[in-house]
């Protein structure tokens, strides 16, 4: 049962009167506004409130049409008049083949769309035409960017750290922490690492679960999800889609992008939007498809999973597949009731899509955007991170010193390496000695030494390319910003630079016996690490740019080439 409240809430920037609706959604047994003990207070540090009224998120989009600018100048409509709605308390899956639109959908909703993408229509998030903010709406990717040295209980105290208000004291954060990993049913894997490629780590569902936990972990209310059931077997998918369903039931609203879904799978879903070309074939309650598609001339089979159904009659590619099988003459088609196998899947979409337009679904899904538009809801503005810059910059500072630290192959395989190699120069260029006779042979040891130390910087790119997938992934959400990120990053690789050039220096000034005298030492130290650091920042920055691991060596090489040829011109220049 509906009703309306109003309430007066005070700001720092003012005074606001805004209406609030506290709604209850048709078919099951969660109030809107309902938020756990924990949400409750998180959401009053947010706003600095006392009384906390109806914080839900009622989205909706009206004639949503997204064009995308090809290469060629020419331009392409990916998605094509859609209009639907999600509420709280409801879990909606976002289904299609391959290339319908479900990523630009759920990209367009959350305002992600890239830059050659136009939007048109209208989105309104509780009544209000408003760009979703951090913090109020969290997005999680397909691809889990975590770091594989720290545990699972680690990551998500970082996070909190990243994240939470300073004033908050630590005892509620590690309580917001702990409920977050139970939320989530990560209990039994909390103090196992994340895992990487020497250290041996979590499930792949159990890593999509951690990603998920990240971005609740400020109570959203509304959550936008990429196939988070993508390469997961059939036990995990169900277990993540289960926990995004308890996620609803906590009054959040819950979008998803679901690829092929199992029947135990579907069976959990609230609302179901499925696409076809950028076009809307079906939405409505999921359970209800059924009925819709029977209605259509194109009925279920008994004992098929509906969704492979759905996914069959507007899939496309099965005309092609079918027209190769009977080119090939290695398969006898046999008689069939399957309306599919009368008609093409072409036509099939559209006989759907004609359908839908003049079904009563489309109907009562326009009318409830209408009456739900026409409410003006809370103002959902969380205003991102709440964190300090210092808190920031430290909290990253000490994360990334420990993940390099437990990395094998981030610092100390290059330390052991060039140990090794500085003991070979040496040993070639032993007690050269000062001398006027022994000047080209320190000149060319120098060089094989700083030649040799700044190009074994290349090996460090990989991580370099991981450190900013995780990057992107929590700049996107809100998390921090890029000045943090540089500073903490410069921070925390210092000490190992430091240590890898004196100890690599050392070894070699002391065994060819260069200058004697601690100044001359010194200076030599100090122009390693100088070239050494220039080096390791010219790697973060192609990461930034080139994240292939092949294409990126090679641009950080042929820079380092152009380095050498000015220094040896600057060497043989004429006096």
């Amino acid at each position: 049962m509906a009703h309306e409240t109003e309430k007066t809430w005070n700001s720092a920037a003012g005074h606001s009167t805004m209406e609030i609706e506290a709604s209850k959604p048709s078919g099951h047994g969660v109030v809107a506004s309902g938020l756990s003990p924990l949400s409750e207070t998180l959401w009053r540090e947010k706003a600095s409130l006392e009384i906390v009224g109806d914080v839900s998120a009622r989205l909706t989009w009206k004639d949503l049409t997204v064009t995308v600018t090809l290469s060629n100048g020419e331009t392409q409509k990916v998605l094509e008049g859609l209009t639907g709605y999600a509420e709280p308390g409801t879990f909606t899956a976002l289904m299609g083949p391959s290339g319908s639109g479900k990523s630009t959908l759920l990209d367009a909703l959350s305002s992600r769309l890239a830059a050659n993408a136009f939007l048109s229509g209208t989105i309104l998030l509780n009544g209000r035409k408003r760009k979703l903010s951090f913090g109020t709406a969290a997005y999680v990717t397909q691809d889990d960017n975590l770091i594989g040295t720290l545990t699972v209980r680690e990551t998500i105290s970082y996070s909190a750290r990243l994240r939470l208000p300073d004033k908050m004291s630590w005892s509620k954060k590690r309580e917001l922490v702990e409920s977050t990993i139970i939320e989530m049913g990560l209990q039994d894997c909390a103090d196992t690492v994340i895992g990487n490629w020497h250290l041996r780590g979590i499930s792949g569902g159990e890593k999509r679960r951690v990603s998920i936990a990240l971005e609740i972990l400020m109570r959203p209310r509304l959550l936008f999800l990429d196939e988070p059931t993508s390469g997961l077997d059939s036990a995990s998918a169900f277990f993540v889609t289960q926990t995004l369903r308890a996620l609803a039931r906590d009054g959040r609203t819950v979008i998803a992008s679901i690829h092929q879904p199992s029947s135990e799978v579907f069976e959990l879903f609230d609302q179901l939007y499925l696409l076809s070309s950028g076009k809307t074939v079906y939405f409505g309650q999921a359970s209800d498809a059924y009925e819709f598609f029977a209605q259509a001339g194109f009925p279920c089979p008994a004992l098929r999973n509906p969704s492979d159904h759905f996914l069959r009659c507007v899939n496309s590619d099965f005309d092609k597949v079918k027209a190769t099988l009977k080119g090939s003459m290695k398969l006898r088609f046999e008689a069939s009731d399957d309306p599919l196998e009368k008609i093409t899947t072409a036509e099939a979409i559209r006989v759907l899509i004609d359908s839908y337009r003049t079904s009563q679904y489309s109907y009562a899904a326009r009318e409830k955007v209408e009456e739900i538009s026409k409410v003006k809801g809370t103002v959902l503005d969380s205003g991102g991170s709440q964190a300090s810059f210092l808190m920031q910059s430290f909290t990253l500072s000490k994360r990334s010193f420990i993940n390099m630290s437990r990395d094998f192959g981030y610092y100390w395989l290059r330390l052991v390496i060039y140990i090794v190699v500085t003991v070979c120069i040496g040993t070639i260029y032993l007690n050269v000695g000062t001398g006027y006779s022994s000047i080209l042979a320190r000149g060319s040891c120098a060089s094989f030494v700083f030649g040799f130390v700044t190009f074994m910087s290349i090996g460090g790119f990989p991580s370099f390319v991981e450190d900013m997938k995780v990057f992107q992934r929590e700049r996107l959400n809100g998390h921090y910003g890029v000045t943090a990120f540089v500073i903490s990053n410069t921070l925390s690789a210092m000490p190992f630079l430091i240590l890898i050039t004196f100890l690599a220096g050392t070894v070699c000034y002391y065994m060819v016996r260069l200058h004697p005298g601690f100044k001359h030492y010194l200076f030599f130290v100090l122009c390693l690490y100088a070239s050494v650091t220039v080096v390791e920042s010219l790697m973060m920055a192609i990461a930034s740019i080139v994240p292939n691991f092949l294409m990126g060596i090679i641009i950080g090489a042929g820079i380092q080439v152009w380095y050498l040829h000015a220094s040896l011109w600057v060497l043989q220049a004429p006096k």
